[in-house]
Order: structure tokens, then C-alpha cells, then sequence
């Protein structure tokens, strides 16, 4: 094994995770920071001037630095940053996860090509180790399913809804205060962040390179108090869940949707900013992680975790991964076909689209709202999905045991307890 004994690190970005990464790095003495390169020159810091760059190639063109780590949010100066860094055979790490999941191919192949190593555990399930988990422990081992919460800062919404009773917008509000979640939360409420971390884990597990549009995704951005209650009178939870599960035809499917989940599920304990992960293998059965998902220290240390792997030599095998007759790597087909049973709450009933239902419950109809419970098949759903999202609609998975008639006796129980 390698000593990591001299050893010099250049960062990218100075954020949450930056300045996380830099706390973690003052507990090991053996690894130097030899600059930290950022984009605002007036923006004030806890560190001097001089431990700051401004020009990113002073970073990339030193031959001393050992290893980057790619801390930035923009997905495209990043990927810049860690292409020329792979160009160069260079080691890197990176916590981006919608750059890294939108150009794993190239970035698989720029590897290959060059020598490089990439390694990027922080950006999928922050202060979990999932991706290591899967190439150490499942890379020969066939998977069903892995599925988890893998947004803290939703996370910690939809926890302060269902505990608490705040509203929508005073949860987000001290999730931003606590830095869970950006000024902009788009793309963690949104579901945005848990595709690209689905989509990572899918690779892993399944040897899959998929698409963002292949996911079927809803966020939790128009949640009301009266879908929290729902869900309590039916003995259940609201939370995002992302999944990738091979089905009966063995075609691998991908969603990120808010789902009803109950006290039999590992997922219903999950709380506050805390990220979960169930795995189905063949032969292992079933286990189940968890860990801290959002702030500073987590994904920082996460980061430092990749850091330290990879001075020791350690490289992602890609063990399940599909090449093609040119040695290039093919998308795994994704199977739309199954059924889904879905809770729908829109407040613009008047626009809801006619979508093929298997089969329909529709209840709480107003001028402003209705309530539906129905059955469709998943690829229908993908396909309609945009235009019900127009009509401001809050959709969430149901267990196929829960029936129409259960959900609507709840909301009754709900409306009762109310008056």
C-alpha cells in the first residue's frame, strides 16, 4: 500500500463541501493543501488569500499536487476540470453528481484511455459508502433491487411535515437556514438530485448507463399538509424514494417518486437529513444502510474517504458493465410495462389529462382540487407525467396492497378529525 506521507491535494470550490473537505483534512498531517482554486475574488472567507487561486489551470498544470478534488456546482466547468485531469492520467474526486451520471460514459472511457482514476462516492449518498458497498461486496453477486432516500435536505422537509406539522414552505425555509438545501432547492425537491444518485447507483449495481428522461420523476415541491395526514391515517409516511429493480421480464426499471411508505419498511425510520439504502441481492437477502446525506462534515468526509482510497491505489472495477463489439459501453433497455398504483391531488382538476387508467378512484372533487387513486402502466405514466405536472399535481407511489377504497376512507377520517 501506498504512503500518503508528503502528499498534495488541489480543491475546486470553497462551498459546503469545500470547506468540509479542509476540516476533515486538518485531522491528517500527511496531506498538504496546495491551493484551493475559486471564482470570486471578493467573496470573504475563513482561510488567507493566499491559500486561494483564481485561475484553475495553476491547479492542473502543477505536477507536484497528487490529486484533485472537484468540489463546484457547475456541471459544465466541472466536467472541464476533470477531463483534463483524466487526459493527464490523473487522479481526481469528485461530489457532482449530475455531470458525473450525464457523462459516466466518457468519463468510464477517458479512464481506460489514460490511466486516470475518478472516484466519486460523495456525490451519490453523501456520508454512505453505497458505491463501494456494491463493487466490493455485489460486483459478482446478481441485484433485484437497490431503492433508498437519497436526498437529505427533501428528507428533512418531509420530516418536519410529518412530525411537526409545519408547512411545505416553513420546513424548506429552516432546511435552507441549516444549509440542507440550496436558495434554490429545485433540484433537490424536484427529485432531480436522486435521479442523477440513482442513476450512479444503476451503473454500479446493474452495469446500466441510463439516461435522465428513461426516469420516471415527481418531486415533493407541491406536498400539501393535507397529503401528510392522508398518509398518517393510513398508518404511513411520505418520502422520496429512488429505485432501480430489475422486474419479472428481468428489464431494469428507474424512478424517483414520493412514496407511501409503511412501518414494514426499513425507509419509514429513516429521518431529518438522513439517507437510507436497501439492497436486494439473490444469495445475500436484504440489507440496509444508512447515514447522514446532507451538510458540510458528511459529504466532506465522504470526499475524504475517496481521497484516501484513491492515494492507496483504489479504482472503481465497473465489474457489471456492458461493452459493446467495440469495446464501448451499451445502455441497458429499460422496461416500461409494469403497473403502478399512484395517489394523485391536483388543484387544476379542470385540466387533468385523460390518462389510459387501468383502473380510477376519484374522490375530494372541488372547484380547486381532486383526489384520485389509479392504477397505469408505468410507461403511460412516464409519458403523461409532464402534462399532469402542469395541473400543479402532487403524485405519490402506493403499495399495490393499499386499495382505492382504503384511501378514500382515510381521507374521510381526515376530513372528520378536521371538523
Amino acid at each position: 500500500m501506498k504512503s500518503n506521507s508528503g502528499k498534495r491535494i488541489g480543491i475546486f470550490g470553497f462551498g459546503c463541501v469545500g470547506q468540509g473537505l479542509h476540516d476533515v483534512l486538518q485531522d491528517n498531517p500527511h496531506l498538504h493543501v496546495a491551493k484551493i482554486c475559486v471564482r470570486d475574488k471578493e467573496k470573504l472567507r475563513t482561510l488567507p488569500k493566499h491559500s486561494f487561486t483564481y485561475d484553475p489551470q495553476e491547479l492542473l498544470q502543477d505536477e507536484s499536487i497528487d490529486l484533485f478534488a472537484e468540489l463546484i456546482s457547475d456541471p459544465k466547468e466541472a466536467l472541464q476540470i476533470v477531463r483534463q485531469a483524466l487526459e493527464a492520467g490523473k487522479t481526481i474526486v469528485s461530489a457532482n453528481k449530475k455531470m458525473i451520471s450525464e457523462n459516466l460514459t466518457e468519463l468510464v472511457a477517458l479512464q481506460q484511455e489514460f490511466g486516470g482514476t475518478l472516484l466519486y462516492e460523495a456525490a451519490v449518498c453523501g456520508s454512505i459508502p453505497i458505491l463501494r458497498t456494491l463493487e466490493a461486496y455485489y460486483g459478482n453477486e446478481p441485484l433485484q433491487e437497490v431503492s433508498g432516500i437519497l436526498n437529505g435536505s427533501s428528507n428533512y422537509i418531509l420530516t418536519k411535515l410529518d412530525a411537526e406539522g409545519l408547512s411545505y414552505d416553513e420546513a424548506l425555509a429552516q432546511a435552507q437556514a441549516l444549509g440542507f438545501a440550496e436558495a434554490d432547492p429545485t433540484l433537490d425537491v424536484g427529485g432531480y438530485d436522486a435521479l442523477h444518485k440513482i442513476s450512479l447507483i444503476a451503473a454500479h449495481a446493474f452495469g446500466a448507463v441510463v439516461k435522465p428522461e428513461q426516469v420516471l420523476r415527481s418531486g415533493i415541491q407541491h406536498i400539501s399538509k393535507g397529503d401528510i395526514h392522508l398518509a398518517q391515517a393510513l398508518g404511513a409516511r411520505i418520502r422520496l424514494v429512488a429505485s432501480a429493480r430489475l422486474n419479472k421480464n428481468n428489464n431494469l426499471e428507474l424512478q424517483v417518486l414520493p412514496t407511501l411508505v409503511f412501518p414494514d419498511s426499513e425507509l419509514y425510520y429513516v429521518e431529518a437529513e438522513f439517507n437510507g439504502v436497501q439492497l436486494q441481492a439473490r444469495y445475500a437477502g436484504d440489507q440496509f444502510l444508512k447515514g447522514r446525506g446532507a451538510g458540510s462534515h458528511p459529504t466532506g468526509s465522504a470526499v475524504w474517504a475517496d481521497v484516501s482510497a484513491a492515494l492507496a491505489g483504489y479504482k472503481y472495477s465497473y465489474p457489471k458493465f456492458r461493452y459493446n463489439d467495440e469495446e464501448q459501453l451499451k445502455p441497458v433497455p429499460l422496461e416500461e410495462d409494469d403497473e403502478l398504483k399512484v395517489y394523485v391531488r391536483s388543484t387544476m382538476p379542470e385540466l387533468l389529462p385523460q390518462l389510459p387508467w387501468k383502473e380510477l378512484t376519484t374522490f375530494g372533487y372541488s372547484a380547486k382540487s381532486t383526489q384520485l387513486v389509479g392504477t397505469i402502466n408505468r410507461k403511460d405514466l412516464l409519458q403523461h407525467l409532464p402534462a399532469l405536472k402542469q395541473t400543479i399535481a402532487f403524485v405519490a407511489l402506493l403499495p399495490a396492497q393499499v386499495s382505492g377504497e382504503q384511501v378514500v376512507q382515510a381521507s374521510g377520517a381526515v376530513l372528520e378529525e378536521a371538523a
